[in-house]
């Protein structure tokens, strides 16, 4: 395995590139979420991106603009269409025998490719997607009833919540508003969540959905979508960045497993 860092221009402005070369004509491009820089939260992006690269997959990550060592403005994850065109171009001039690649992103990057109809990739791997509009990540009350729910149900089999709520340390005004939502009839999908829902309905390759069950943002995701989608797989207990212990290996596994297909699928062709 070998690592290499470089630089291409988007728009005017200089995106960061990580690539962790392989032999496979089959790559993962990594799309960061939220303000994460593409190292990850403690460089468990890096440590992926290496693992997949000694299996034989090159690997390709990317600050978005405004992000890391990135330079320009931060446009957000709506906005971030042309930092991964850019990104997929940069992976097939590093990697001149890329035919194929397979895009992961978790939270927002998943949410950004949804939009982006695959954004010019041929597999996606999308984990806990980001339906969130305007100031309602921040308040519970304003989660579906059904996440509402998955949220208090998970709480009651991890003794440390009882433990906070015996000794004060649950706001009980917060936990009744939450409860309170938990009774009410589902909301209608986000404008974000049916843009989504259009943009991924555009793509025809082969995608995988993962949901971490501990996760609120996976969450309120499965709330609003489709619970017979054939795409959706769940790793019970997992957190937002799968980081337990095996989820980390069952992620790797779901991503292999991505970069396979499309593997396979070029021997047939």
């Amino acid at each position: 395995m070998s690592r290499s860092h470089f630089t291409v221009d988007c728009h005017g402005d200089t995106l960061a590139c990580t690539l962790d070369d392989g032999a496979s004509p089959v790559g993962l491009l990594i799309v960061s979420g939220g303000n994460e820089t593409r190292a990850g939260a403690f460089s468990g992006q890096a440590r992926l991106a290496a693992r997949i690269s000694e299996a034989g997959y090159p690997v390709l990550r990317f600050d978005r603009r405004g992000v890391g060592d990135s330079t320009g403005d931060n446009l957000g994850f709506t906005g971030s269409a042309p930092d991964i065109a850019t990104a997929l171009r940069a992976f097939a001039a590093a990697h001149p025998g890329l035919r194929r690649v397979v895009a992961f992103g978790n939270c927002d990057a998943a949410s950004a490719l949804m939009l982006g109809a695959g954004a010019g990739c041929d597999g996606l791997v999308l984990a806990n997607p980001w339906t969130f509009e305007g100031e309602a990540a921040d308040d519970a009350s304003a989660m579906p009833a059904e996440a509402i729910r998955a949220r208090y149900a998970a709480c009651l089999k991890d003794p440390r919540e009882w433990l906070r709520l015996v000794s004060g340390g649950v706001d009980l005004r917060k936990l009744a508003r939450g409860l309170r939502g938990s009774l009410s009839k589902p909301a209608p999908p986000s404008s974000l969540t049916e843009d989504m829902r259009k943009g991924l309905h555009r793509f025809t390759g082969n995608t995988r959905i993962l949901l971490a069950t501990r996760d609120r943002t996976a969450q309120v995701f499965a709330a609003v979508w489709d619970q017979t989608d054939p795409r959706l797989i769940r790793r019970e207990g997992a957190d937002h960045a799968f980081s337990g212990r095996g989820d980390s290996d069952w992620l790797f596994t779901q991503l292999v497993a991505a970069l396979d297909e499309q593997a396979r699928q070029l021997d047939v062709d």
